[in-house]
């Protein structure tokens, strides 16, 4: 069940349909909770046995955690806990990799979405064992947690300690929380399935043969692919917002214009910002004391290694850590400097943005590779253009269709942040209101029109 398909919006209005007719809390978390079920099973029904396991294991650690007696017991249960968690997703994600691409094994052992309900899950264990967040006591509450439907599949990585309270309190029905949550929502099925799902076919042909292109096409498939894995997951994590504030609770906000950063460190700030700052809390912070740049360097390797096992993957985490480090370390270069510096001038803060943007596209081209023989292939053939080139045809839009699409992302995303603001900065209210909605109701048609005309494909986080 898609976020971008018919079937997504029938179970959607559903399921709000009998949320907010429940009014109870209790029986709208049972009824969240099947619902969870019932998304995560259209997938595989087997695939729940995997989810049930997590969310009894973590559970019952974190009841363990919290009344055991001492704290080498607390530690012990923790390292436990961990150990199991990391084990299951070891064994269910990477042992496909170390079998025959066709193997039975590799589509049994796969549950979709396990890295992130994993880490969601173990976050609680952690937070309970650092007195962050007081054990769970009710199985419904936590279950819930677990198996929320908007984030279960892709995100946002959820912490207990944001998450859990809003579970075990009323909601109360807001029109201007729905009203902004279908915003949302529709705002990020426009980016999915009119940018993202329009540019994949381009950048599929390219990377899928990439020897004999023109430095151009090259550089057109790397730029689009970061526009298309941008717009794909950031419109998977604006839908889950946009519906989980439709039903009176707030999720974290998981992408921040990461192409308009600066810095690499800024850039993961802004990318993927609950896996970056999940890694930062329980993997970087514990060994920054022996260095930030060697935690740095371990932190990225390990994020590169969650997306799988796959040689690319590591080094795609590398590539990053290596680019932190060598900025921090001149920018502590620079900070021992006597000398005072005037402020960036706006010609260096655009070149700065531009550079920032190259260096993540250098990094998605390592990441969107099948093999390190393509990426080196499409970077070199960047620089150094071959005799004859391929030519790619297409049954796509026109490249500069594409090209409009792209550079009108960046325009939309300033106007649909700033949208509100300025229409009311130029008329009332109530016309600000009116506009607003015919214009989220416009993307709504031409988005799910976009959907059915193509093939409804799936969110490219889904694989991990």
């Amino acid at each position: 069940m898609l976020f971008n398909s018919p079937t997504y919006l029938i179970f959607f209005l559903a399921v709000f349909c009998l949320y907010w007719l429940a009014r109870r809390r209790v029986a709208q978390n049972v009824l969240l909770l099947l619902a969870g079920y019932v998304f995560y099973g259209t997938w595989s029904w087997q695939f729940l046995g995997v989810l049930w396991f997590c969310t009894l294991l973590n559970y019952t650690c974190g009841r363990l955690i919290g009344s055991a007696p001492t704290r080498s017991g607390r530690r012990a249960l923790l390292v436990a806990g961990t150990v199991i968690n990391l084990g299951t997703l070891a064994v269910c994600k990477y042992l496909g990799y170390f079998v025959q691409p066709d193997s039975v094994l590799l589509q049994v052992v796969v549950p979709v979405g396990i890295s992130f309900y994993t880490f969601q899950n173990l976050s609680y264990v952690i937070d309970v064992h650092r007195g962050k967040v007081q054990p769970e006591r009710n199985l419904l509450d936590y279950a819930l947690f677990a198996a929320f439907f908007p984030v279960l599949l892709a995100g946002p990585i959820e912490r207990a300690t944001h998450l859990l309270p809003q579970l075990q309190q009323p909601r109360v029905f807001s029109g201007a929380a729905v009203e902004t949550g279908l915003q949302l929502m529709a705002w990020g099925i426009f980016k999915k399935v009119v940018i993202a799902d329009n540019l994949a076919p381009y950048v599929d042909a390219v990377f899928a043969q990439p020897a004999g292109y023109s430095p151009a096409t090259l550089f057109t498939a790397a730029v689009f692919f970061a526009l298309q894995i941008y717009c794909d997951f950031s419109g998977y994590s604006a839908v889950a917002r946009g519906t989980a504030r439709t039903l009176g609770i707030e999720v974290m906000v998981n992408f921040d214009l990461p192409y308009f950063s600066r810095t690499p460190v800024e850039f993961w700030r802004r990318w993927h910002i609950s896996l970056s700052q999940w890694f930062h809390d329980y993997v970087y912070d514990p060994l920054a004391s022996h260095g930030k740049y060697r935690a740095y360097l371990v932190t990225m390797v390990l994020i590169g290694l969650w997306h799988g096992a796959k040689w690319t993957f590591v080094l795609f985490g590398l590539y990053w850590g290596v680019v932190i480090v060598a900025y921090l370390y001149l920018a502590d270069r620079s900070k021992s400097a006597p000398a005072e510096r005037a402020p960036p001038a706006p010609w260096q803060l655009l070149l700065s943005t531009v550079g920032m943007f190259a260096i993540a596209c250098i990094g998605w081209i390592l990441f969107r590779a099948r093999t390190l023989g393509d990426f080196w292939t499409i970077l070199s053939g960047m620089i150094v253009p071959v005799g004859h080139e391929h030519l790619l045809r297409l049954e796509v839009l026109d490249v500069r269709l594409l090209w409009a699409l792209v550079l009108g992302l960046w325009a939309a995303e300033l106007v649909y942040r700033n949208g509100p603001r300025l229409v009311a900065a130029a008329t009332g209210g109530a016309v600000r209101r009116l506009l607003w909605r015919y214009a989220m109701v416009c993307i709504i048609v031409l988005s799910y029109v976009a959907a059915q005309h193509g093939h409804g494909q799936p969110f490219i986080y889904f694989q991990f």
